[in-house]
Order: C-alpha cells, then sequence, then structure tokens
C-alpha cells in the first residue's frame, strides 16, 4: 500500500524532499532549531482574513501551552495580496487578557513559499517537511480564512495528540444543516461504511496529527497527483483510518466561512472529492473490503449550541435540473446504475412530492464507484454525469428537513449512512468482479 495514483500526473520534473524548502525557509528553521508543537496555516491571497487566524492561534499556544516550544509555520502558495507580510507583521501581545502565567519560550513563525504544484496538498507537504526537520511531537493545520477560530482551537487539536497518545485529530462542526452537504450525504457516510469508523466530519480542513503520521504522509509517492491541488483532506484522514493509525474527533463549535447554496456551482467541487474517494478505494481495498459495521470514534471538548448563518437553497432550480438529465443522461446511466437502480432513479424524477430514499442513494453512489473502478467512461464524464443525481438527492433532503432541527438531521443522515452500511456487502461482491463488468 506503498502507492497510490490520484488523477492524471502532470510530466514536470518535481521537487525532491530535500528541495521542498528555500534557502530563507531552511535558515528559518535552523533558527528555531527544535519544538514540540506547530501549527500550520496554508493560505494564498489570504491578507484579508488570516492575521486574525494567526492571532487565534498565537494566542492559543501561549494560553494553553506556554511552557512548550512552539512554531506557527505559513506555506504560502504565492500570494500577491501581502499576506506574508501580514503574518510576519501580526503579533498578539495582550498577554494580560488570557490571564495565563509568563511564557517560558516565544512563538516562532516561519513564513515560506511552497513548491510543487499549486494547490493545497502542496503547501500541506511543505508543513509536514518542517514539522519533520523541527521534531515537532504534535502538529495541527488550520484554515487561513476563518472567521470562527478562537484560542481554543488550538488546545482542542493539539492536546489529544500531545498528552492523550492519539495520531489524529479531526474537527468537529456546529454547521447549518444545508451546509456540507456533499460530505453529510457522500464522504461521511461511504468513509464509516468502508473503513468502519464514524469520522463525522473527514473532510473538515483543520486537524490535529502526530510527527509519525506526518512522517508517513511525506514517505507517500502522491506529490505530483491531484492530492497535491485538492484531494489532500479526504487522503489524510483515510490514510490515517486505512493504516491503523490512533484517531480521535473534537469539537470546535462553529465554521464561519463562505457558505454556499447547495445548488450552485458545486459540480466541480463534487468531481473532486468523489474522484478522491473513489481513487482511494482503489489504493486501500484489502482493508475495506473485509470491515463489517462501524463503531464510533473517541471524541473530546464541549459541545454546545451556536448561532449560524443562514443558507438559501434554491430546491426548484435542482429538481429542474435533476429531471432535464433523467431525460437526457439515461443512456449513459444505463452503462453505470444497475437496472433496478436506473428504474427507481427514473421513478423520482416522476414523483411529486420529490422524494429520494436513502437506499436509492447509496445505490447510486456504489454504481458510480464500481464504474470508476472498471473505467466504463472517462473519470470526468463519469463524475459530471453524477452531479444532477446529486442534485435530485440534496433537493430531497432540504425538501424533507424544512421544519427541523439539528438534532433530528442528523437523525436522517445516521439513516442514511446505515444505508450505505446495509448495501456495502453487495458492493464488495460486485468490486470483485473481472473488469468485463459480469454480474452488473
Amino acid at each position: 500500500m506503498q502507492g497510490f495514483a490520484l488523477g492524471s500526473k502532470i510530466h514536470r520534473v518535481p521537487p525532491k524532499d530535500s528541495d521542498l524548502l528555500d534557502k530563507e525557509a531552511a535558515k528559518q528553521v535552523e533558527h528555531v532549531g527544535a519544538v514540540d508543537i506547530l501549527v500550520g496555516i496554508p493560505s494564498f491571497n489570504s491578507a484579508r482574513t488570516i492575521s486574525h487566524v494567526v492571532q487565534a492561534v498565537s494566542a492559543g499556544l501561549m494560553k494553553h501551552f506556554p511552557e512548550s516550544r512552539s512554531v506557527i509555520v505559513n506555506s504560502d502558495g504565492g500570494s500577491t495580496d501581502g499576506t506574508r507580510e501580514v503574518v510576519a507583521s501580526t503579533e498578539y501581545t495582550n498577554m494580560e487578557r488570557l490571564m495565563v502565567r509568563h511564557r517560558l519560550h516565544p512563538v516562532h513563525k516561519i513564513i515560506t513559499p511552497y513548491h510543487g504544484i499549486p494547490g493545497k496538498g502542496s503547501a500541506f507537504r511543505t508543513i509536514f517537511k518542517i514539522a519533520q526537520l523541527l521534531g515537532a511531537k504534535a502538529c495541527a493545520v488550520v484554515d487561513s480564512d476563518l472567521r470562527s477560530i478562537t484560542p481554543e482551537w488550538v488546545e482542542l487539536l493539539v492536546k489529544p495528540i500531545l498528552n492523550e497518545g492519539y495520531d489524529y485529530t479531526t474537527p468537529l462542526y456546529r454547521r447549518h444543516k444545508y451546509d456540507g452537504t456533499i460530505t453529510n450525504s457522500i464522504v461521511y457516510p461511504v468513509t464509516r461504511a468502508l473503513y468502519g469508523k464514524r469520522v463525522r466530519q473527514p473532510i473538515g480542513g483543520d486537524f490535529g496529527f502526530s510527527q509519525a503520521l506526518a512522517e508517513r504522509y511525506l514517505s507517500k509517492d502522491v506529490w505530483e497527483t491531484n492530492v497535491a491541488r485538492y484531494g489532500i483532506d479526504i487522503w489524510m484522514t483515510t490514510t490515517a483510518l486505512a493504516e491503523g493509525f490512533k484517531v480521535c474527533q473534537t469539537y470546535l463549535g462553529a465554521k464561519i466561512h463562505d457558505a454556499k447554496d447547495p445548488g450552485a456551482d458545486l459540480a466541480g467541487m463534487l468531481m473532486q472529492v468523489v474522484s478522491s474517494v473513489f481513487d482511494l478505494m482503489e489504493t486501500y481495498y484489502s482493508v475495506w473490503a473485509t470491515v463489517k459495521g462501524s463503531e464510533p470514534v473517541p471524541y473530546f471538548g464541549f459541545e454546545y449550541s451556536v448561532g449560524l448563518e443562514p443558507i438559501v437553497v434554491n430546491t426548484q432550480r435542482m429538481v429542474d435540473n435533476f429531471r432535464q438529465a433523467v431525460r437526457d443522461l439515461s443512456p449513459i446511466w444505463g452503462d453505470v446504475l444497475e437496472d433496478d437502480t436506473l428504474t427507481s432513479v427514473r421513478d423520482i424524477a416522476g414523483t411529486d412530492p420529490h422524494r429520494f430514499p436513502d437506499e436509492i442513494w447509496a445505490s447510486v453512489v456504489y454504481d458510480f464507484a464500481i464504474a470508476y473502478h472498471r473505467r466504463v467512461m472517462t473519470p470526468d464524464h463519469l463524475l459530471r454525469s453524477l452531479t444532477p443525481l446529486y442534485l435530485g438527492r440534496t433537493a430531497a433532503f432540504v425538501l424533507d428537513t424544512a421544519e427541523a432541527g439539528s438534532d433530528e438531521v442528523e437523525e436522517r443522515i445516521e439513516a442514511l449512512a446505515c444505508a450505505y452500511e446495509a448495501g456495502k456487502e453487495r458492493f464488495v461482491e460486485r468490486w470483485q468482479v473481472n473488469e468485463k463488468g459480469q454480474g452488473r
């Protein structure tokens, strides 16, 4: 399980592991020497928001780890808006507000461009490398555009690694019921069914990890693939789960960002995320094929209610898109979906009120995973044809939960995850059929 081809490789000369840092960054690393905690902030044109993130991280390190040697690493993708200058000039000096004893060590900062394919994964690779060079015992990464980050996020992400022996901390957020629909309808239930762990936010974006796991990530031959562009979050989570690292979750409260209508402009994101999930199935088939059921993952933090920004969803546009696709794409879906599933999808398109049952949706996703595995058509063509089905399912979810509170919505997502688990045995059987496609 050493290699993993995620999408098409770009024909270029990749940076060697030893070339990830330029001379200035190498000097900064040498100056810092060694640390207990590293917090990475990948960025690209984040000048408007990154100062708040740097201040929150600095305050968190000062307040919760005053005796630890710490560093903040800004791994930047060539920003032209002054992002790196903002990071360099941002300091948190109001120690008295934190009510902590005098800090033994300063919080260092390393600001460096990353090298390789442009993308979040390449930024993370540089962070992993610096963590390795500095011997960091515990690490975390947080997004540069967070509006809701607090100093407590640092403690919640780092402490399970530093003090409790965990290798990987995933976030638990309180999100609007229509935020994160790709996670809720595909990524979470698929990851749970395949690997048997109920990691609720496998692509949350803010994680904690151990030095051992950082070194494992660095050892992988994925940095010239789509992992370097956009597949890093699900790749990190799946690698940790599939390779037996100790995983936990931590409650961070609200994640406030620029959420979108789940029916608008998400086709590209859907293709990126789902292709990453499907490619990881190829890598770790020997692991997930024998997993049955799922079990909870330990979590830390105090769960509480928070105010959330509203999301307006245009369900009619989504339903219209879905119904038009049923008329136009049925011949293509005939090469992807099992006969019973395709019949059910056609029936859904002709029914009011619009409903899309859990077991049918799970079958759709599994059928597309099989088609992706067998390469029945190009990945882009295949996943573009999934988009209107996703819109149809999401519209049904929105209509079904219009009056539901957060707890009831979570119960609906739990029911969907159980539908995926119920369909897994059949999925495994079909995966094992040879590439000629017998047994569809």
